[in-house]
């Protein structure tokens, strides 16, 4: 097989803004984190974040990339490095407006669930509530947090409480999700470009001797 014509970027040189861009045009489809925190001071953030995806499940880990916002951290990544906890929410497309709401750069203090008009719902394990709304909810506690340039960081969190809405859930003691009945979306290329989930393909993991190659 031959390498098709390929140019290559030294990210060492490139300004960020630009490795940014080849990063966030390339790794697609990506999930999105419309995370919930409460600061010290008992203000409720919400945000949404697509560097997220799941990192294992024994124990069960997540983890958010939060870049800097005018050299500081957001507050988001304040509120989890002051309280420890935060709550993952899954977006479905029907909320896609509200989520997208709570994208603004609102300053400190404002409650942009209130803003988007969504209910807060109390969480079993942490002090940061939940989205009502959302139908899927991943209560975590902070693990690391590992400050990867000015105010950049990644967050890892152990998953302690799931709350998914029993309309998706099918049967009692082996739940399983009716993944494609939620409706996710997810994050693609440029400021502005999203993907639905419901472009499915199937294709089965290959078991050891592959044919015709022993």
């Amino acid at each position: 097989m031959i390498e098709p014509a390929k140019r290559s970027f030294d990210f060492e040189a490139l300004p960020f803004d630009a490795c940014y861009r080849l990063m966030t045009a390339t790794i697609v489809p990506r999930p999105i984190a419309w995370i919930t925190t409460i600061s010290s001071d008992g203000v409720v953030n919400a945000a949404p974040y697509s560097f997220f995806n799941m990192m294992g499940s024994a124990p069960p880990v997540v983890a958010i990339g939060a870049m800097a916002r005018a050299g500081k951290p957001k507050d988001t990544a304040a509120n989890i490095r002051d309280t420890g906890g935060f709550v993952v929410n899954l977006v479905p497309e029907r909320l896609k407006d509200q989520m997208n709401i709570t994208c603004v750069d609102a300053p400190a203090g404002i409650d942009e669930l209130q803003l988007a008009g969504l209910t807060s719902a109390p969480s079993t394990r942490i002090a940061a509530p939940r989205i009502a709304e959302a139908p899927v909810a991943f209560e975590c506690q902070r693990l690391e947090m590992v400050e990867t340039g000015p105010s950049q960081f990644v967050i890892i969190g152990r998953v302690v409480m799931a709350h998914i809405a029993e309309e998706w859930l099918e049967g009692e003691d082996r739940p399983r999700v009716d993944t494609p009945g939620l409706g996710l979306i997810g994050r693609m290329h440029g400021p502005d470009m999203y993907a639905r989930t419901s472009d499915l393909f199937s294709m089965q993991r290959p078991t050891w001797p592959l044919p015709g190659k022993d």
